[in-house]
């Protein structure tokens, strides 16, 4: 891994943040020819996706984003991001879930269904299956975002800070938007990290930009991913820590239970580095 990411873990402001309020915002994660290399690919993919879908100017939602384009690639250990993962969520984790959203401006005249938001809970069956309130965390994702979403009505993530902490949403008004409903306002580069377990949901883009944003899904080794993960063909250039991510495991299914080193080599690397700071369980 590169060393530089020892240099942006978290801070106790933003651990305090996460835990209360279940989001974060790390600006400037990504530098400015980055994001261009990376629009760059993801417009060549929405060029390539959106007639065969038909889908107009409706979003482009693509999962299994990751290895799609070489350029995705160094998201997955970018190290103004990556070690804010660790210290949340600890060293036996994975990448589980990428996807990208391609929001266009809405065609003129456009009028919503309703005056609520898409409101949800990340990873599906889990809201169902577990019986805890809260349910656990289990996972965290990462926004990067690639347009300026600097202003509301672009499209924007939207939560409800706090929400996190309980496992229903209940509105005060049927006539209305939730009243502590929140745009998340950031710049194109900047990263926005939410426990999944938070209430959020995609905005309307009544704007003249497109929202561009790339989505990675971290969880522990035990989930299952939520995409196919279509990525044997990065692995030979990747290092250990980075196939780690990617879900190998040398000692097979019993690997991603009762995980020995050989399974984890973030633990070993994450622990050198940084001895009795390491909190490691």
């Amino acid at each position: 891994m590169d060393e530089a990411c020892l240099e942006h873990r978290l801070t106790e402001v933003e651990r305090r943040q996460f835990d209360q309020e279940g989001y974060l915002i790390v600006k400037n994660a990504l530098p400015a020819d980055y994001v261009a290399q990376l629009v760059s690919a993801v417009d060549r993919i929405d060029a390539q996706l959106r007639p065969k879908l038909g889908l107009g100017t409706k979003p482009l939602n693509r999962l299994d984003v990751i290895g799609m384009d070489d350029a995705f690639l160094p998201l997955l250990d970018w190290p103004r991001t990556i070690a804010r993962v660790i210290d949340i969520l600890g060293w036996h984790i994975q990448l589980y879930h990428s996807h990208m959203i391609i929001s266009p401006p809405l065609p003129e005249g456009y009028e919503p269904r309703s005056v609520r938001l898409g409101w949800h809970q990340d990873s599906g069956r889990l809201n169902i299956d577990l019986e805890s309130n809260p349910r656990p965390r289990i996972s965290l994702k990462v926004g990067f975002f690639l347009s300026a979403v600097s202003e509301p009505d672009r499209g924007n993530f939207h939560v409800i800070p706090g929400s996190h902490l309980d496992n229903e949403l209940n509105f005060p008004n049927a006539e209305r938007e939730h009243p502590a409903a929140l745009s998340v306002c950031v710049d194109a580069g900047d990263a926005v990290f939410f426990d999944r377990r938070i209430w959020h949901a995609g905005g309307r883009n009544y704007s003249a930009i497109t929202r561009k944003v790339i989505f990675l899904g971290y969880s522990y080794r035990w989930l299952r991913p939520r995409d196919d993960m279509t990525v044997a063909h990065l692995l030979d250039r990747c290092d250990p820590v980075q196939q780690q991510l990617f879900g190998v495991s040398p000692n097979g299914g019993f690997g991603y239970t009762s995980p020995t080193d050989e399974d984890v080599p973030l633990k070993t690397w994450w622990t050198q580095k940084l001895g009795a700071d390491a909190v490691v369980p």
